[in-house]
C-alpha cells in the first residue's frame, strides 16, 4: 500500500512538471502570437496623413514639340489654372520593429519618413488657344495635366510641409502605442531618432 502510495505522489509530481512544461510553452508560443498580430496590426494602418496642404499653379502650355509644323497649322496654347491638395504623412508599413516577449515590448527600431502619400488635383483650362489645324488631342490634354501637376508636386518640398510633418511624427506614435496597449503590451522607442539635419531624439 505504501509503495502504490509513493508511487501515485511521485505519478503525481511528473504530470506537474510535465502540465508545468506544456503551460510554459503554450505561454510563450501565445506571446510569440500576440507580438506578430500587433506588429501586423500596426503595419495593416499603412499610410497616416498628418498634414494637409493646398496649392495653386498657373501653368502655360505652349505646343513646342512641333515647332515647324505649328507654323503651317497653327500654334496651340492654354493656361491651366492647377488647384492641389495634398497630404503628407508616415508609410507605417515601411516602420522596422521588434519584439521583447519576455517583457510583452514592440521595440521601435526604424521611422519612416514623411513623404507626399495622396495629391488631388483639378484643372480648369483659360485662354485655350488651337491652330486651324492643329487641335488639342486627347494626348494633348494628359501630357497637360500630367506636366501641370508634376509643377505641383515639385513645389511640395520647398513649402514647409514635409518639415512639419516630420516635428509631429510623435503624434503617430502615440497612436501606436495606443494600438500596442489594447492587449497590455508597451511600445519602447527611446532609442528611436527621426532622421532630419539635428537628427533630434524622440522624446516621451
Amino acid at each position: 500500500m505504501e509503495l502504490l502510495f509513493i508511487g501515485l505522489a511521485v505519478g503525481a509530481v511528473i504530470a506537474y512538471f510535465i502540465f508545468a512544461a506544456f503551460n510554459k510553452d503554450r505561454s510563450k508560443l501565445k506571446t510569440s502570437e500576440q507580438s506578430v498580430v500587433l506588429m501586423d496590426k500596426i503595419k495593416s494602418v499603412c499610410k497616416f496623413i498628418s498634414i494637409e496642404g493646398d496649392f495653386s499653379e498657373i501653368y502655360h502650355y505652349e505646343n513646342m514639340k512641333e515647332k515647324y509644323l505649328s507654323l503651317v497649322l497653327g500654334k496651340k496654347k492654354a493656361i491651366v489654372l492647377v488647384t492641389a491638395k495634398a497630404h503628407i504623412g508616415f508609410d507605417l508599413s515601411k516602420i522596422r520593429m521588434d519584439s521583447d516577449n519576455e517583457q510583452k515590448k514592440i521595440i521601435l527600431t526604424n521611422f519612416p519618413q514623411p513623404e507626399l502619400l495622396t495629391i488631388e488635383t483639378d484643372f480648369k483650362y483659360y485662354d485655350k488657344r488651337e491652330g486651324w489645324a492643329n487641335p488639342f488631342t486627347t494626348s494633348d490634354l494628359t501630357d497637360i495635366n500630367r506636366d501641370a501637376k508634376k509643377a505641383i508636386v515639385d513645389k511640395i518640398p520647398q513649402s514647409g510641409l514635409i518639415d512639419q510633418a516630420r516635428k509631429e511624427a510623435l503624434d503617430t506614435i502615440v497612436l501606436m502605442e495606443k494600438i500596442v496597449e489594447t492587449i497590455g503590451w508597451k511600445l519602447d522607442y527611446t532609442a528611436l531618432t527621426i532622421e532630419d539635419a539635428s537628427n533630434n531624439k524622440i522624446e516621451k
